[in-house]
């Protein structure tokens, strides 16, 4: 079901330093149904290691990307508002500033559900998604987008070359870091890229990873954590140049690269770097005191919630994510602690997260049940959440924010 790497996943290197061990956990994403209480649940190791080569940021695990992205894979980008709007803006970006057109092709790698698609295909430009999860596979189709159901790499790609498959386009927003082996993903995007096409490539950024302690968005499905420096030797290695970045707010601090075969670096990518290299991020000793940030926050986070509970207040959550699954299997946190978990993904609710299994319910359960708190597992949302739940909060219940550092708001 999983291999541990001997070699990085970007330079082959042995030299792989570990900095952090999040001990044996359940797939992030593996939410459970109720018959699946009492059967085995499967963990995998998730420990965190710097390579002292090329300074890419792993975990050594890698569990077969089948598990992970099965029939009942549950995360559907189109549900996060934020995500929709950061989206049809890079959208209605691209189609400016490379005069996209009919006669234009945009191909997308982790196209989900079509939340990005979708607004090439209302302005008449060509798309093709690719995406391995069957379920959001169906939803962009659904939306009227020409998607395949299957994992992208350098064979794939070669195969739709052959068709004369070429794209002015490429986007693969936060999907290369669930990559194994992101040499052939890499090479794969250079096969169908056209000479002169564009690549434009987010990922979440490893600086706000260690600076703000996201500990929560390291799981199976997140293979590594980039910094431009790495990013910059990954793509040259297959005559590619990241040409500029930009940061972004999203996901805890997300980097958007503009990538292609022509070389016209702009300042950004210098200023990266350079910034980068003052703060010795190419350099084991960033990482690590990061191990023991991660205990602190998690040892203040239960004891807060502990000391909730003994005082007679009803404690749920907010989202049913991924890095709720971390957060709350590291610490440890049942039923005992947290009651309930709601999500506004319908293909969550009536599941129970995996490992910890706790119910998840419609957001609707806050008001009916009106808990005192609400640990905002889903943080990375946080503004779009409290306006949401702007009623919840009128009746004096209260959020608490995890990370950077347990905050009640």
């Amino acid at each position: 079901m999983h291999e541990i790497i001997s070699g990085c996943r970007s330079c082959g290197s042995p030299h792989l330093e570990p900095f952090l061990s999040l001990g044996e956990t359940p797939l992030a994403n593996g939410l459970l149904d109720a018959e699946g209480l009492e059967g085995p649940e499967p963990t995998y190791p998730l420990d965190v290691a710097f390579c002292a080569e090329c300074s890419l940021v792993q975990i050594l695990a890698t569990v077969r990307p089948e598990v992970i992205f099965g029939e009942d894979y549950p995360y559907y980008s189109s549900f996060s508002d934020t995500v929709l709007e950061h989206s049809r803006k890079n959208a209605e970006r691209l189609i400016a500033s490379q005069s996209l057109d009919e006669d234009s092709l945009v191909l997308e790698i982790g196209s989900n559900d079509g939340y990005m698609l979708q607004y090439f295909v209302k302005e008449g430009i060509p798309v093709i998604g690719i995406d391995p999860a069957p379920g959001p596979v169906e939803a962009a189709k659904e939306k009227g987008i020409s998607a395949l159901c299957a994992f992208f790499g350098k064979g794939m790609a070669e195969r739709l070359r052959d068709e004369g498959v070429r794209a002015d386009v490429v986007i693969a927003n936060n999907v290369l870091a669930h990559v194994a082996d992101l040499n052939g993903f890499v090479e794969g995007i250079r096969t169908i890229l056209k000479d002169r096409g564009l690549a434009v490539i987010e990922v979440p950024y490893v600086r706000n990873l260690i600076d703000f302690c996201e500990f929560d968005t390291i799981y199976h499905e997140h293979l590594c954590y980039f910094s431009v420096t790495a990013l910059t030797a990954l793509f040259k290695r297959h005559g590619l140049t990241v040409n500029h970045v930009e940061h972004y707010p999203i996901h805890g601090g997300s980097l958007r690269l503009y990538v292609s075969a022509q070389e016209n670096v702009a300042e950004s990518v210098f200023t990266y770097i350079q910034d980068e290299r003052d703060l010795s991020i190419a350099e084991l000793g960033y990482y690590q005191d990061f191990a023991s940030r991660v205990r602190d926050i998690t040892e203040t986070l239960v004891a807060l919630l502990r000391d909730l509970k003994e005082r007679g207040n009803r404690i749920a959550a907010y989202g049913a994510s991924a890095k709720g699954a971390t957060l709350l299997n590291f610490i440890g946190a049942g039923k005992d602690l947290v009651e309930f978990v709601v999500d506004r993904n319908v293909h969550k609710q009536g599941r129970y997260m995996p490992g910890v299994h706790i119910p998840i319910f419609n957001p609707a359960r806050l008001l009916e049940e009106l808990p005192d708190y609400v640990v905002l597992l889903a943080w990375n949302f946080q503004e779009e959440i409290l306006q949401q739940q702007a009623d919840f909060r009128s009746n004096g219940c209260k959020f608490i924010v995890p990370i950077p550092h347990p905050t009640i708001l």
